[in-house]
């Protein structure tokens, strides 16, 4: 199971329903898509993307790099929210072949989870707000930023911690393809950080451990920083969740 939805330029698109979660539930399939940039939609992969029937679009880059790269297309179909979570850019391409990435990212995420609460908070609202609708968050590669919010509201579905890192580690399908990219945008640039675009599970293994050190569980951090009501959790849960479909011989 990964989810993913084939486009031409986008690598990193996938449906985050389908896993199994508390009571005996799953997440809906078709209700919530994480992914790589959206200002690259264009042509047959715009089409596709306004047939997902997509009410809500979340974009957590920065400022400058919307400014760059654009946004996703205006259409009246959705509605589209800014909120960048990170607060203290860095630039992996350049990183030395020595910086091991589980550690690196990890300590990087957490840096993200302790500025960005009012951003990931209002994401979290968002989401929960789209109702019967889909919604799709995503950032440049989908991978960090866009992962970290996927543990979180994985987490707060109910869904096992062994889901949320396998579906993390799912990037690393669309890595070659993410690096392909970033060597067309950089023709003759040297040597990159061998970690670029990689989704090691350590990664978020080693973030989603840090949380459960610091404050009990990642429960406990949505909980003490995030400050989410419960009925925006229960939103959610509504919205996102449901029976999951009946196995073995019927009646």
């Amino acid at each position: 199971m990964n989810g993913r939805i084939p486009f031409q330029r986008l690598h990193n698109f996938r449906d985050l329903g389908g896993r199994p979660a508390d009571d005996g539930r799953t997440v809906r399939t078709g209700r919530l898509f994480r992914a790589d940039s959206l200002a690259k939609l264009g042509g047959a992969d715009w089409e596709r993307f306004l047939a997902l029937d997509i009410g809500t679009v979340i974009d957590l880059r920065h400022s400058w790099e919307i400014d760059a790269k654009g946004r996703v297309p205006v259409h009246p179909s959705f509605t589209y929210h800014h909120l960048s979570v990170e607060h203290r850019p860095y630039d992996q391409p350049s990183l030395g072949p020595d910086v091991a990435a589980g550690p690196y990212l990890a300590e990087r995420y957490l840096e993200v989870a302790h500025d960005g609460v009012g951003e990931l908070s209002r994401a979290v609202e968002v989401i929960a707000a789209a109702g019967e609708r889909p919604a799709v968050f995503h950032c440049t590669s989908g991978k960090d930023r866009t992962g970290l919010l996927a543990a979180l509201v994985l987490t707060l579905l109910g869904v096992s911690e062994a889901d949320i890192i396998a579906d993390f580690a799912l990037t690393g399908l669309a890595s070659e393809r993410l690096l392909a990219d970033w060597r067309a945008e950089h023709p003759g640039a040297g040597p990159i950080w061998p970690g670029y675009g990689r989704a090691p599970e350590d990664v978020m293994r080693l973030f989603l451990a840090a949380l459960t050190e610091r404050y009990g569980s990642v429960r406990g951090y949505i909980a003490n920083r995030l400050d989410i009501e419960d009925d925006v959790v229960a939103a959610l849960r509504r919205n996102l969740l449901e029976a999951a479909p009946a196995t073995g011989p019927q009646p």
